[in-house]
């Protein structure tokens, strides 16, 4: 791609994402997205970063950050050599590279930190560059524990350093195009919320000489991680949280090693419930044996339903057919459909099944955008609006879910969270 096509990708991009945020309400919504699209990288000295971690999410942060007008990477550091090499090579040569994160910081000569680690070591990698005078940048979830996620949090407030948390959907135009629809009023009131995100694969990584599993395979371990709660469920708990603009009041759930008996200590398949005020419901599944249904967000109310995963927004009632135009039309398209001749006959509840209208969708690099916006959160000293307190509750929201699978209890919203 040349320079010109990215700057035509890229005015495409965030002219989408100002369309989508530009109706009423929007602004109080979304209001990062508002300030990050709307604000060009101001000319100048490019913000340096470190990033520390360099396996494959690491590297593909690197790849967004060269891509942005205002930042650029000033050193890395992993303390696994085959991931360091591969960073290596996405960088200049003159490209500091450490082993540890303490004697990056030490070394100084940057703005800002980028954190791509095991989730157990996010908090203090976080708080270490805290008290070393900079800014941060770390991936979701935030950390493995309740308590480090709002260390984080009072940190950065004391500190008055930014702290922004990897949730690219708050970026991305379909999903604020799907928001700007429900705030229309488009489906009616949102009373229930489905997630899934279904995989077929083991989620285990060959283990590469000189490698431990657990180097390697930290997801599959509790001490590390909360498996699918915190690698791929906060993604879709930040979704719920946004689209009822509330937080949870109370998670009830049950989760089991069901199918990859291997010596994992994290589930590969959860089922919860989550209560929002009024009766709402965020209904969440996610297992690691059956891919039919894949990733996807229905966002249901009562008049349609909108799914920003797969770009639709579906009416509850389609438009009138007549019985015979219709049957005409399955013909043509080879389709059969049960006829019931006389007498009383019982049909199962059938699912609506229009094609749906497009939200719009394309290929969007919402992770550089995300990253630009950080740029210029650290000139200013100023977070981008709204952004810490989404990815706060989102990875407090997985975290309670594990301790409800766990408890086999229901469990309330906290009362001495931070404010943000």
């Amino acid at each position: 791609m040349t320079d010109k096509d990215f700057d035509l990708t890229r005015r495409a991009f965030i002219d989408g994402v100002l369309k989508a945020t530009a109706a009423a309400g929007m602004a109080a919504a979304a209001p990062w997205a508002v300030s990050a699209a709307g604000a060009e990288p101001a000319a100048g000295d490019r913000v340096r970063l470190g990033v520390i971690g360099t396996g494959d999410r690491g590297r593909t942060l690197i790849r967004n950050i060269l891509k942005t007008r205002n930042c650029t990477v000033a050193a890395i550091c992993d303390n696994f050599e085959p991931h360091l090499s591969k960073g290596r090579a996405l960088v200049s040569p003159a490209t500091p590279a450490f082993a540890d994160h303490r004697a990056m910081l030490d070394a100084g000569g940057l703005d800002a930190v980028v954190i791509a680690t095991p989730l157990n070591v996010h908090a203090t990698h976080v708080l270490d560059s805290f008290d070393a005078g900079l800014h941060v940048w770390c991936e979701k979830a935030m950390a493995r524990t309740i308590a480090d996620c709002s260390a984080m949090v009072r940190k950065s407030q004391d500190s008055r350093k930014v702290l922004q948390i990897g949730h690219q959907r708050m970026f991305h135009p379909t999903y604020l195009n799907a928001l700007r629809r429900v705030k229309a009023g488009e489906i009616g009131p949102v009373t229930q919320i489905r997630a899934s995100w279904h995989r077929n694969t083991s989620w285990r990584r060959p283990v590469p000489s000189g490698a431990t599993d657990r180097q390697i395979n930290w997801r599959l371990y509790r001490d590390v991680s909360a498996g699918l709660m915190t690698e791929l469920a906060t993604h879709q708990l930040q979704v719920g949280n946004w689209f009822l603009d509330a937080v949870p009041t109370r998670v009830i759930g049950s989760g089991s090693i069901c199918f990859w008996k291997d010596g994992r200590d994290v589930y590969d398949h959860v089922a919860l419930v989550y209560e929002y005020a009024g009766g709402r419901k965020f209904v969440y599944t996610s297992l690691l044996n059956n891919a039919r249904y894949g990733c996807e967000e229905q966002i249901q109310g009562s008049k349609g339903t909108i799914e920003p995963e797969l770009g639709r927004i579906y009416q509850e009632v389609p438009p009138k057919v007549l019985a015979l135009q219709r049957m005409q039309e399955d013909v043509k398209r080879g389709h059969k459909r049960t006829v019931p001749i006389g007498g009383a006959t019982w049909f199962p509840e059938l699912p609506v099944t229009t094609p749906g209208e497009s939200l719009g969708w394309g290929e969007y690099d919402e992770t550089m955008l995300q990253f630009e916006g950080f740029g210029e959160a650290v000139r200013s000293g100023k977070p981008l609006p709204g952004l810490l307190a989404q990815a706060y509750h989102a990875s407090v929201a997985s975290l309670l879910g594990e301790q409800a699978m766990d408890r086999g209890e229901a469990m309330t919203w906290p009362t001495d969270l931070v404010t943000v």
